[in-house]
């Protein structure tokens, strides 16, 4: 069995086709499934040991991978680990992406109501508009921001990972970038903690606790569980809160790639031009079939085992996705960076926290 690496060629225009010509100039060549088990085995180690402590110890699952990932970060020097890590990183994300859609439909957004869907949407706006002006305060750059504000918006880990499909390696690196999802999954799992005890203090009710944790936890299981851990309606608030901030996945990434431009040009560059604006809304294919698969839930009735089965794929896919990520970032360049790339995720986290509460006293009953 082989994979074919296209040609970098065949992406001109293409957002996704940017984001691999930044991080693989290379000449293309075929690569065997024996070249890439070193890696994937690698990660599949790694991987279970994740899922083994997060059980046992209470710790959530991305941040345990990511970890341990940044503590094997020397094993990706040997050769014999790369076309498997770069496999990972690349293909298990946008399948564990797509999966996603299986937890969706149509039905579960417009049910929700206007008033609190536009409060949602508020919420999400908010957070992100506080990554930008975090990563400005701390000295990053938009790009920065714009990760740190999607991820904490939309779904953590698995926006962080979408999003820096559209943005690059050449715009940010990979350095900054596993810091921010370290910062991800560190927020998501003391809101998790917090906010549910913060509910009970304030005596929400269980609808407006469910909002609040639904609208401002990252991580999709994080937030569905922290909304049964209140109540049974709590919690079921709390999913279709949740999985509308996951259906606005597609939708962010367009409006970011429209925003960003192309990549291919420097900022800073009076001469550069843009490309027109349908070019830039073109998104990676996964995304894409995520919006079908979002689609197919919404016409056909998944069986519960189905899109149950489904979400554990996706979340087993994004960690070893993540794993593969912290493996392959250069830990002299996450040292280099130091704590200012937090800075733009725990802004978006906290405005996140506050927009979130407010709609729920204001919005819900």
């Amino acid at each position: 069995m082989t994979v074919q690496r296209p040609d970098p060629a065949l992406y001109a225009g293409d957002l996704f086709g940017e984001y691999y010509q930044a991080e693989r100039p290379t000449a293309v060549r075929r690569v065997s499934l024996r070249e890439l088990v070193p890696g994937l085995l690698t990660c599949l180690i790694a991987a279970l040991a994740s899922l083994w402590l997060a059980e046992h110890y209470g710790f959530p699952a991305i941040l345990l991978g990511l970890l341990i990932g940044l503590a094997l970060n020397f094993l990706a020097q040997l050769g014999a680990l790369e076309a498997g890590l770069d496999f990972a990183a690349r293909h298990f994300l946008r399948l564990g992406i797509v999966l996603l859609g299986l937890q969706l439909t149509v039905m579960d957004v417009s049910g929700l109501g206007w008033m609190p869907f536009a409060g949602l949407v508020l919420i999400m706006g908010s957070a992100f508009a506080a990554g930008i002006v975090g990563a400005r305060l701390s000295g990053q750059g938009r790009y920065a921001g714009a990760l740190a504000g999607g991820a904490t918006a939309i779904c953590g880990a698995s926006a962080a990972l979408a999003l820096y499909a559209v943005i690059g390696q050449d715009r940010l690196d990979q350095a900054r970038f596993t810091i921010t999802l370290v910062g991800v999954a560190l927020a998501s799992a003391f809101a998790l903690s917090l906010y549910p005890v913060i509910a009970g203090a304030l005596e929400l009710t269980d609808a407006q606790a469910g909002y609040l944790v639904g609208a401002s936890i990252h991580d999709v299981a994080q937030a569905i569980g922290g909304g049964y851990a209140i109540s049974e309606n709590a919690g079921e608030q709390a999913t279709i809160i949740k999985l509308t901030r996951v259906a606005l996945l597609a939708p962010v990434v367009a409006l970011v790639a429209v925003w960003l431009g192309d990549a291919s040009q420097s900022p800073g560059d009076a001469s550069r031009t843009l490309r027109p604006i349908w070019r830039r809304l073109s998104l990676p294919w996964f995304i894409l079939a995520f919006l079908a698969t979002v689609a197919v839930s919404s016409v056909v009735a998944v069986p519960p085992d189905i899109a149950e089965g489904g979400l554990e794929a996706s979340k087993f896919l994004l960690l070893l996705a993540v794993i593969a990520t912290a493996m392959r970032s250069r830990l002299s360049l996450l040292i280099e960076a130091g704590w200012r790339p937090l800075v733009p995720v725990f802004s978006a986290t906290f405005v996140s926290f506050l927009a979130a509460l407010a709609a729920a006293i204001l919005l819900i009953d």
